[in-house]
């Protein structure tokens, strides 16, 4: 698997010494080795790669990756380029566009949000082609929560979207009063007119980093083509 290198590295190396994580490392390893397994493993810590832990600004939490060839890279709901945009992201974005005026692009590559300080974290980082949830229960799970607990930690304000109740039960992760968290349906066409679309999440977040003196999150995604 790639590796950590950032200043994540200080309080997630504890994990690599745990019992779970070598079992986990073990599973994850035979798994790549005996069948697809997506992302590709250069690319499972993208999320906190692209994210140093002392840039978070905001977190959003997905649950495991795309289970397609060449979608999943590492960031919840977000695809390589080249790719149809997802059901659930075309639901971001017309909450994006409803709350911000931001207009649809023509890509579902949200690497720029990770680069602005969004957290874009799976719960599960892995998943065999095709079967959905493949990798649950394997110790993902108490890896990911390690690293919420970091960011919940931080000593200034960070902002929590949690979308959907499996998101939401790792609102026990979270005490710090300095932070905010916010709560809404999943953008699943299943569950997006439940709660989500209109929900104000994007201004909410952007209007809480300026009022504790900290730059808007530019939430626009630009097109690729052209």
């Amino acid at each position: 698997m790639g590796g950590i290198v950032n200043d994540w590295l200080e309080v997630l190396n504890p994990e690599f010494a745990k019992p779970y994580y070598r079992e986990l490392y073990d599973f994850v390893m035979k798994e790549y080795q005996s069948c697809t397994v997506f992302p590709p493993k250069q690319d499972i810590f993208n999320a906190f790669s692209y994210t140093p832990l002392s840039k978070v600004k905001c977190v959003i939490l997905g649950q495991d990756p795309y289970h397609n060839f060449n979608q999943a890279h590492g960031l919840c709901f977000s695809v390589l380029p080249g790719n149809e945009i997802p059901p659930s992201l075309k639901n971001i974005y017309k909450e994006l566009h409803d709350e911000l005026g931001c207009s649809f692009p023509d890509n579902g590559y949200l690497k720029k949000w990770a680069e602005e300080g969004v957290l874009m974290l799976n719960t599960v980082l892995t998943v065999r082609a095709h079967l959905a949830n493949s990798h649950q229960n394997k110790g993902w799970e108490q890896f990911t929560d390690a690293a919420i607990r970091a960011v919940n930690a931080l000593d200034r304000p960070v902002a929590f979207m949690l979308w959907g109740r499996p998101a939401q039960k790792k609102k026990l992760l979270l005490d710090n009063p300095k932070h905010l968290v916010l709560e809404a349906a999943h953008p699943s066409p299943l569950s997006a007119s439940s709660g989500f679309f209109g929900c104000g999440h994007f201004k909410k977040v952007n209007d809480y980093l300026t009022a504790n003196g900290l730059e808007p999150i530019d939430w626009q995604i630009p097109d690729l083509a052209g």
